[in-house]
Order: structure tokens, then sequence, then C-alpha cells
């Protein structure tokens, strides 16, 4: 069973339609106890950093995530799921972040031609053997939607990353916690492989 956390920020949908097709069984929620007896969990999510983490906070949900996280069960932020998992962002100064990774999330610095919000297909450049990666070629395409991006303290959790204006860390992972910037579940046949792969994942990989 794949817990999907609830918190009113969007995008659940179509990563538990996504789940369903490649046969996962899912339970979207923000009860605790059904979060922390799930096999793995999913923190999705597209909007503000402020607004998600008052959200986490009002739901009582940055206890249950923190819990979720030492127990060792495989957890996936996607998209804005990625950026709270950090401990700051530019988008909402002041705000802290989950602080679970090291890093911050930052805008993504204007650039001649780029358009910001950042909406489309980049591909990815891997590094550090990522296990969502396995079997996925290098310079795939996946598909993104954000104006700030992440700079991670520690270089050795970045598994991917893109370039658009600024070199992107596009995916991290360490020990169970695992995120993706862009969308898995928007970005085709691979995006699917990287969401199978992260459903393979058990408790002492």
């Amino acid at each position: 069973m794949i817990g999907i956390i609830d918190y009113d920020a969007g995008n659940i949908r179509s990563v538990e339609k996504a789940l369903h097709y490649l046969g996962q069984e899912t339970v979207v929620s923000r009860d605790p106890d059904t979060l922390l007896n799930a096999d793995k969990v999913i923190l999705p999510g597209v909007g503000s950093f402020g607004d998600a983490m008052e959200n986490l906070n009002r739901y009582e949900l940055v206890p249950v995530i923190r819990q979720i996280v030492q127990e060792k069960t495989p957890f996936l932020g996607i998209c804005l799921g990625l950026q709270l998992l950090f401990e700051s962002s530019e988008e909402t100064p002041g705000v802290p972040g989950l602080g679970i990774l090291k890093g911050k999330i930052l805008r993504i610095p204007p650039c001649p031609g780029l358009k910001i919000p950042h909406m489309g297909w980049n591909s990815l450049h891997l590094q550090h053997e990522g296990r969502l990666f396995k079997g996925i070629p290098e310079d795939t395409y996946v598909y993104f939607v954000h104006s700030y991006y992440l700079q991670a303290d520690e270089p050795e959790i970045v598994k991917a990353v893109t370039d658009y204006s600024t070199c992107i860390h596009a995916s991290v992972e360490k020990d169970n916690v695992f995120a993706c910037q862009f969308h898995p579940e928007k970005s085709s046949r691979f995006g699917l492989e990287i969401l199978k792969n992260f459903a393979q994942i058990g408790r002492e990989d």
C-alpha cells in the first residue's frame, strides 16, 4: 500500500492515477495511523511553499512525516513535495521547511529567451547511481512546472540535474528519502518507470 499525503496542495489525483496504472494499491489520506502503516509514502504538491507548510502544520502532518522518515519507510517528494523537504525557500522568506534534507530553494534566475515559470520537458543528467533511475537512459526528458529550484548542500545526494537558466538539482536521494522536482506521473513512459522503481524499493534497500 502506498500512502499519498492529502494536504490540499493539488496534483494528488494524477499521482494516484499513475500508480493505479502500474497496479499499485494506494490510499489518499491525512490520517496519521493510515500514513504510518503504509508501506511507502508520497508527498506530492503544486503551489506555494508557505501555503503548503501552513497546511502541513494545520493538519498536524509535520510530526507524522518526520516519524515516517525516521522509521525508514520509503518516502518520495514530488515537485513542491521535494521543496518542502528542505530548510527554506526564497518564495516565502522566514517560513521554515521540514528540514529533513539540507539545502535551500531559490528562484530560477532570469535568462534571455527563457520563460519563468519553467514549464515543459527538459533532459536529465544522471549521477551517483540513483535507485529511482534504474534502467532510465541518460538525457531522458521529463516534465517540469516550477519557478523555484533546489540547491542541495550535500552534492552526493543529488541523483539527477537539468539545465534551465542554471543547474537545477532535479532529483535527490538520501537513505529512504527520495524526491523529484519534475513530475514523473506526467513524464510518459520513463516517468512511470521512475514511479515503478520507487514502488519496488523496500524498507531495507
